[in-house]
């Protein structure tokens, strides 16, 4: 995948088990570039747009690899308007992106202007191995070893302001340590007095085994329902509703999925 801000500004490790990770952290898309991704997704981008970032695990010798870039999570968001928010500033947010991009005729209305994704990552097409449903879980308790971490980055692919009314974040954060690492995507979104989702991906490796395993998980809540739970601690509430980490363990699961592959 080539830049399109200039050369790339890679970052990568080698681990145990053949595995390499990589991230690019560039600066934000420039018009011209914002302009051909409008084009390619029929949607107008979000705010701050990372076009050229990345995050991405390869495993050489199978061929197999998961990467998340931007344009492939913003492909997966709704299209058709049918899971549109309706709520007082949809309307007018909406009209100031077609504004923005008015002279793009192949941009599309209406859309998720949340940006919500379920994005799960960029896989390769057989003949490299494909993950598949599985019941093994992520085994937490390896992860909470105190292992010392020989890689750890965190790039943000996007985000949005919604029309001042909260925020859409798709980010990733990796750490790799001697035996394994973990991937995590998180998509966080806060419609103030609304709604509140979170996506996570998480993609575990075990570098002795080969064994990859990935984790979807969506969360889901009213605004109200959640700010009533957090009422009455002895901090600062409106704080907590921005901080993802402190608000997942208030939000119910509406959707949990596990897959994997072993790589040899």
């Amino acid at each position: 995948m080539a830049a399109l801000n200039g050369a790339p500004a890679d970052s990568s490790v080698t681990a145990a088990g053949g595995f390499t990770v990589t991230t690019r952290k560039l600066p934000i898309l420039k018009a011209g570039p914002i302009d051909d991704m409008a084009r390619a997704l029929g949607i107008a981008p979000p705010e701050m747009i990372f076009g050229d970032n990345l995050a991405r695990i390869e495993h050489a010798a199978s061929g197999w690899f998961i990467e998340f870039n931007a344009l492939d999570a913003l492909d997966r968001v709704d299209k058709t308007g049918a899971r549109m928010l309706q709520v007082a500033c949809s309307a007018e947010w909406q009209q100031n992106r077609q504004k923005q991009f008015e002279d793009i005729k192949d941009v599309v209305r209406p859309f998720d202007w949340s940006y919500t994704t379920d994005y799960r990552g960029t896989t390769p097409a057989a003949p490299a191995p494909v993950l598949r449903p599985t019941a093994e879980p992520i085994p937490l308790a390896l992860l909470r070893r105190p292992d010392p971490i020989r890689f750890f980055d965190e790039v943000v692919l996007y985000e949005d302001e919604l029309a001042d009314n909260g925020i859409a974040m798709l980010s990733c954060k990796v750490r790799v340590m001697p035996a394994r690492l973990l991937l995590l995507v998180r998509f966080f979104m806060r419609l103030d007095h609304v709604v509140l989702r979170i996506r996570d991906t998480r993609v575990f490796v075990e570098f002795a085994t080969g064994a990859v395993i990935r984790e979807y998980t969506a969360r889901e809540e009213t605004y109200e329902a959640v700010r009533r739970k957090l009422a009455g601690r002895n901090e600062d509430v409106l704080a907590m509703m921005r901080d993802p980490n402190r608000l997942a363990e208030h939000m119910p699961v509406v959707e949990h999925t596990l897959d994997g592959v072993k790589l040899t």
